[in-house]
């Protein structure tokens, strides 16, 4: 597998999107429903368990999670309700909350329990410790 080394911290989101529109706007890979590239963004100890944190992967702007069970998920960084940072969100094995204005976004298909569009989910493992990305 070719792995792609991303050494770019995450940059900050300047100014929120639209409500319903892309944080960022994706013409390739997974979320596009093209293959992806993998890219690594960081080690997986720089997530705590039960946490978030922002990442860069191929110039997309994502929110890394490790639940208290060891999983991983991986997200756009921006609600697309109002461009919270869905980093800072608090996350179960079955939603993410963004911190803003507390909008859930289940884990298995990106949809928001309520009003607002779904996000992106974005494949992410552990590769002998390294946190691995594919956007």
């Amino acid at each position: 597998m070719s792995v792609t080394h991303s050494d770019t911290p995450a940059a900050p989101t300047t100014a929120p999107p639209k409500a319903g529109t892309p944080a960022t706007e994706v013409t390739d890979g997974p979320a596009a429903g093209g293959a992806g590239v993998p890219h690594v963004v960081g080690r997986v100890d720089d997530v705590p368990p039960g946490e978030g944190r922002a990442f860069v992967a191929g110039g997309v702007q994502v929110a890394v999670f490790r639940l208290r069970d060891g999983s991983l998920h991986a997200t756009q960084a921006a609600c697309p309700h109002s461009g919270g940072p869905l980093a800072d969100g608090q996350t179960d094995a079955a939603v993410l909350v963004c911190p803003l204005h507390l909008y859930a976004f289940r884990w298995s298909d990106g949809t928001c329990t309520g009003a607002a569009p779904p996000v992106r989910l974005f494949p992410v493992h552990d590769e002998d410790g390294a946190l691995v990305v594919t956007v």
